[in-house]
Formats: structure tokens, sequence, C-alpha cells
């Protein structure tokens, strides 16, 4: 039996309310009124396509070091890096061993996730682990309707051949150079075409092609679906879509259009898992990933579905993690969408020393510490000499993983001169419950709750960012639970 054997996701806190998009611009589009219903997900100006994808995968396989699966795959068409494996970076802020890890990056189709679940599949067929991580960060011009509609946002689904909860009853994929929209190389923004010829002569042609060849080579009836998963930014279209196949109306999932937005590539991924959680034994699960064709994959859920959740929050949970923005000029900011006066002080060196952040990404990227192998104490950062002064110690200490370590805030300052792009910058010292501390920078703090005392997660986060250089530096920050 091969399938989905774990899933999780991640959605960032702050929750753009879509009604101060149409306020701002509504005199020049009043149509945006009627797409103004609920909010979308955005990520902070320290997370990006690489740091939602790690939270994704701690929130499917938690955030403890275990065994790395054979292959970590990501799927994103906003990748950081167009020539620096983005998978890899991933791979080691999630400490796996790496010494042994097939690693790829699927892009530049909204259905590189269910292709690249697909060949996560198969590699669970040859008997190994694999994990499929969508993540997305998509950015879209002022007072347009992708606006509106995009949001951001990260799933992972693991697969192989033990402990099965949704196995993989057959698939079927259909490449058609149907552009509904698209990106060119060096543009920030997609260019869409008409929403009606995309409906009629994309969703409501070739969907139903592949999924009717689908359910004819597993001689199902579109009746018996219990969860039809097609993500699309046009919310008539799933059900219309069902309609025609006869697949069951309450069968059709919530696109999460007004709670989350279109998480682009990452979408199909996040709506599979939101209905995992909803799922039980029997229901048969319908998956479509539409892009330049279409790929759809249908599961069977097992009795091991029995209690199984994402091992952090799942979809539900990050729904209601959420905290409401109202700033329009910060998500601009935040999404580079208008030149903004940063000050002097943002004019520092941000140059990447490559070699020092090779010799160092032990502790930059998998944030680890160092254990005495004399005394068991833990500090940070791993020294040659152990800081325990009735050990002292030389050269014992081993590398122990810190990235899911719970940590109390020592000290902290709320610097308004040094520069942050989301003002004030918050830093102070913060110490681990095993043991060990380490000064660091604070991100999402709650003014009014924030203090001394207060109890904090890490999270993998962007640190820098040099523009000019086009390099982005990542190291982990303290985030208030």
């Amino acid at each position: 039996m091969v399938g989905i054997t774990a899933f999780g996701a991640y959605l960032p806190r702050m929750r753009l309310q879509k009604q101060v998009i149409a306020d701002a611009n509504a005199w020049f589009d009043p149509g945006l009124k009627g797409l103004a219903k609920g909010e979308k997900a955005i990520c902070n100006w320290d997370e990006d396509t690489i740091t939602m994808a790690v939270e994704a995968y701690q929130d499917c396989l938690g955030n403890a070091p275990g065994q790395a699966p054979a292959a970590l795959l990501l799927a994103s068409t906003t990748l950081p890096f167009a020539d620096r494996q983005n998978s890899v970076v991933v791979a080691e802020a999630l400490n796996l061993d790496t010494s042994d890890l097939r690693t790829m990056d699927i892009t530049c189709s909204q259905r590189a996730a269910t292709s690249g679940l697909l060949s996560a599949l198969d590699i669970a067929a040859a008997g190994k682990e694999a994990v499929l991580v969508a993540s997305e960060h998509r950015k879209a011009k002022c007072a347009s309707r992708e606006e509106m509609l995009y949001g951001d946002g990260a799933a992972a689904i693991a697969v192989g051949s033990e402990n099965v909860i949704a196995e993989l009853v057959a698939s079927q994929s259909q490449a058609v150079d149907f552009i509904d929209h698209y990106r060119g190389e060096g543009q920030d923004f997609d260019y869409g075409w008409e929403e009606r010829w995309v409906r009629d002569e994309g969703y409501m042609k070739i969907v139903p092609d592949a999924v009717n060849a689908l359910l004819s080579k597993a001689s199902v009836s579109a009746g018996d679906i219990a969860h039809f998963v097609l993500p699309t930014d046009q919310g008539r279209v799933p059900p219309m879509v069902a309609k025609k196949l006869g697949i069951k109306a309450e069968a059709v999932a919530d696109n999460l259009l007004q709670s989350v937005g279109i998480t682009g590539a990452a979408h199909v991924m996040l709506l599979l898992a939101h209905r995992l959680e909803q799922a039980v034994a029997g229901d048969l699960v319908l998956v479509a990933g539409f892009g330049q064709g279409c790929d759809v994959l249908l599961f069977k859920v097992t009795d091991a579905i029995a209690g199984k959740q994402a091992a952090g929050k799942g979809v539900s949970g990050h729904l209601s993690n959420g905290r409401p923005e109202t700033n329009y000029n910060k998500y601009q900011s935040f999404n580079n969408l208008l030149e903004k006066e940063l000050g002097k002080r943002s004019e520092v060196n941000k140059q990447g020393y490559l070699s020092a952040m090779y010799r160092a990404r032990g502790l930059t990227n998998s944030f680890l510490g160092g254990k005495c192998t004399a005394c068991d104490t833990v500090q940070m950062p791993k020294h040659k000499y152990c800081v325990n002064p009735e050990c002292g110690a030389f050269d014992t200490q081993v590398d122990h993983p810190m990235a899911g370590a719970m940590g109390t805030i020592a000290t902290w300052t709320a610097d308004t001169l040094t520069f942050d792009y989301n003002p004030p910058a918050y830093f102070g010292m913060v110490t681990f419950e095993e043991g060990g501390r380490i000064m660091m920078d604070m991100s999402e703090v709650d003014a009014e709750t924030f203090d001394t005392g207060s109890q904090v997660a890490l999270h993998f986060r962007l640190k820098q960012i040099d523009d000019q250089a086009g390099f982005r530096k990542y190291f982990w920050k303290a985030i208030q639970v």
C-alpha cells in the first residue's frame, strides 16, 4: 500500500482585511468592492517561500529532528533563488540528515505541487519515504483582482508504504499548453487572461476530461467521491465542475477564498490537508491540480486516519491563529510594491560572505548548539570549552539540536534607532529550558503582552535582504507563544 502518511500546513499570522484594499483603490476600480469579503493570509517581512516551507514540514512531522525521508521535494513558483537549490536550505533548516537525501525544486506551473506529489509517490512505491512541501508567496499589482485574491501559505504531505492514512488508488496526468495566466522571465507579476474563457475552455473541459479518465481507470463512480479538491480563484468553478462530473455538491472542498486567499501552487496541498482533517475511513478523496494541463489523484482514506492530525496546528489551527491587519501600507511595504524611504541606517553592508556562512551553517541554518559529553551542559553557541565553571572540559562538545527548544525572555530591548522593516526592532537574551542562552532577534511581538519571562518558540526567518546582490540571509528568531 502506497499513499499519504502525514500532513501539515502553515499560514502566516497576519491576515490583511480585503476591505482595506478595496477602500484604497475603489476610486480607480469600483469593481474591487465585490471581492472585498473576508481576509487573506500575508507574510511578515521576514517570511518567504523557504521559511513557510520549513514551518509546514514541522507542522507535518514535528520539530524534533528525526530520520530524514529519502527525498524532500519543494514545489513553488515563487522560489527566492533562481540558481540555488531552495529545497537544500529547507533541509538544513530542518536539520535533516543530508548525507543520503534527494532534494528537488519543482516550479513553473500551478500544478507543480500535484506533479511533485506524483513523483514523491513514485519514490514511495520503491519502498522509501518522501515529503512534498508546497509553498507560495506571490506578488500582485496594486488595485488588481489578483491582489484581492492571492494569499500566502504552505502545506506538506508525507508519503510512504507504512502507516498509510490515505491510499493512492489511481492517478491521471494530462499535458495541455492552455495559458490561463503566465509570468515571464524577470517579471514580478502574473499576466492573466479573461476569466470566462479560462473557466469555459480550461476548467470546464480539461479537468473533466482528466477526471473521467481517472474514474474509468479506477472503476469508481463520481457519486462515490466524498471530497473533491480543485483549487481556483474562481469560487463558482469547483461546484460547476463537480456538477458536470456527477460529484455531490457537499463533496466540494471550501477553497478558503475569504479566509486565506489562493496560495498558488501550494493551494491544492493546503486544501488536501484541510479535507484530511475532516475525512473518515473509507472516504474517497479526489484531488485535481490545474495548470498547463491537469494532474488528478484519487485516494482512499484508511482506518489509520482515526485520531490522526497534523503534528502541529494543521490548517484548522492556523486558520484560528490569525491576527487581523488593516494597514494596507504595511502590506505594500513588505511586498516591495512601493518605493519607501528606509533611512540611512538601512544602508549598511548586507553582503553575504559565502565562505563564512558555509562554515557557520550548523548554527545559522540548523540552529545547532553544543552539549558537553563530560557534564551534559547545553550551551549556545557550541564552543571548544564547556561553559560550566565546574567542568571547563576541552573538545567535549557534540552537536545538540535547539530548533525545537522552548525559551524564555531574559532581557529585551525595543530599538527605534536600529533599522528594521517593521520597527521597533526587538532583540534580547533568550534562555532555553534545557540549558543554553543566546542573543536573538524577535518577531511578531505583541507589545501589550510581551515582557521579561515571556515564553518563546524558535522559527526560521529572514534576517537580512541584500536587494543589490539579490541575496537573502536566514537565521532563527524568537516568537512569543
